[in-house]
Order: C-alpha cells, then sequence, then structure tokens
C-alpha cells in the first residue's frame, strides 16, 4: 500500500526570503533598549520562537528578564519588520513547489514560529491566503520550535498522522522539531545554516532553496 506523504513548510527562510529582514529588526529592537548584540548572534537564534530567542539573547547579555522588556521587543520588531514588508520575496521556486504539490494532490501546510502579525506580510509575498491554506502559527500553539507543536498541529489540520509528513525547514530548530516529533527532517540552505549544521541537527536530505527541492521532489517520496 502505498502512503502518500504531506508536507510541512517553515515560512521564513524556507518559502519566503526573510531572514535577514528579522535579523535587522531584531538588531533595531534591541538597539532602542541598549542591548548591543553582533547581528551573527541575532542570526543564530532565527527560527525559535520569539520568546525563547529573547530570553537567550538576554541571557547572553546578563540584562535581567522581565515581562515588560520581552513584550516591548517583541513588539519593536513587529514594527521593525512592517516596514521591511517591500523587501520580502518569495524563495526561488516557492510558489512553483506548492503549485505542484497542489496540482499533484499532495497535501501540505505551513507552520511558522512567527506570530500572525509578521507571518502575514510573508504569506501574502508567497501568494498564500490563509483562510484556503492550513497555516500554524506561534499565536496558536503552547510551544514553538524547538518543541514540535507547530508540526504537531499542522499535521493534525491536514487530518494525517505526524509520522506521513516531511518537514521542510531552513534551521537546525526546524530540523530539531520534526525529529522529536518523529517526521522527516528535509533542510533547505536558504536560510544561512550551512549543510553539515543541518544533517547534523537530523535533515535526512538538504538542498539549495524550494526550486532544487522540487527538481528532486522524487528523493522525498513526491510522485512527478
Amino acid at each position: 500500500m502505498h502512503i502518500q506523504p504531506v508536507f510541512l513548510f517553515d515560512l521564513d527562510g524556507t518559502l519566503v526570503d526573510s531572514v535577514y529582514q528579522h535579523v535587522l529588526a531584531w538588531k533595531e529592537a534591541l538597539d532602542a533598549e541598549g542591548i548591543e548584540l553582533p547581528v551573527w548572534r541575532i542570526h543564530r537564534k532565527i527560527g525559535m520562537s520569539g520568546g525563547l530567542f529573547t530570553n537567550q539573547l538576554l541571557r547572553e547579555t546578563g540584562i535581567e528578564i522581565s515581562g515588560p522588556l520581552v513584550e516591548r521587543l517583541r513588539r519593536n520588531h513587529a514594527e521593525a519588520y512592517r516596514r521591511q514588508a517591500d523587501s520580502v520575496r518569495p524563495l526561488p521556486g516557492a510558489r512553483e513547489l506548492l503549485a505542484w504539490l497542489t496540482q499533484a494532490g499532495i497535501p501540505w501546510a505551513i507552520a511558522t514560529s512567527g506570530r500572525m502579525e509578521t507571518a502575514a506580510i510573508n504569506l501574502a509575498a508567497l501568494g498564500v491566503d490563509p483562510n484556503q491554506t492550513p497555516v500554524v502559527t506561534r499565536d496558536q500553539v503552547k510551544y514553538a520550535k524547538p518543541d514540535p507543536d507547530l508540526f504537531l498541529a499542522a499535521a493534525e489540520r491536514l487530518g494525517v498522522p505526524i509520522e506521513t509528513a516531511i518537514v521542510v525547514g531552513d534551521s537546525i530548530w526546524d530540523m530539531l522539531a520534526a525529529i522529536r516529533c518523529r517526521a522527516l527532517a528535509v533542510g533547505l540552505l536558504s536560510g544561512g545554516y550551512g549543510i553539515d549544521e543541518l544533517r547534523g541537527a537530523g535533515a535526512f536530505r538538504v538542498y539549495e532553496e524550494p526550486g532544487d527541492l522540487l527538481r528532486h521532489i522524487d528523493e522525498v517520496g513526491g510522485r512527478r
């Protein structure tokens, strides 16, 4: 019996070219609070939930973590990101990959650590209507990546066992979350993580970007 896979996609750095916009938005939010952190340290944590992200960053600086500070950082990051909305673009092959899966009758969903306040910008750039496509955001689960809640919720939205899912992401946090919920993990290099890092975190295949995955879709269970 053929078991059809389903695809669960991360959003930032996986389907849309937005990682560095997020990095700069976090940098702006941190600078506004007088928190000095080099950009590379911020980039290494993109893909985590916003709360875990800010907790880790503040832990590194030795600054006392408070609820109001975390909330200001989140709000200022979202505002700074919205100002960069015009520069957010789909990654090469992203729209074509999603269209091919739809045409082939292969279910797919999006699961992002971002809240809808920023995810809406990316979905609009991608041409995805969250009212017609299963989209799970940070607002809808208790814990975000590297916890598996987002992917579990996305599989549930599709009505399939998580074991039939192929999780596609660009960060080690996506790979770790996929492994923890017994899904297969596919890594993309389009978010800035290296091939060895993604494989070390559990990716069984790594491709350059969505278009490269589409060209090799048969390697991960897709049927042309």
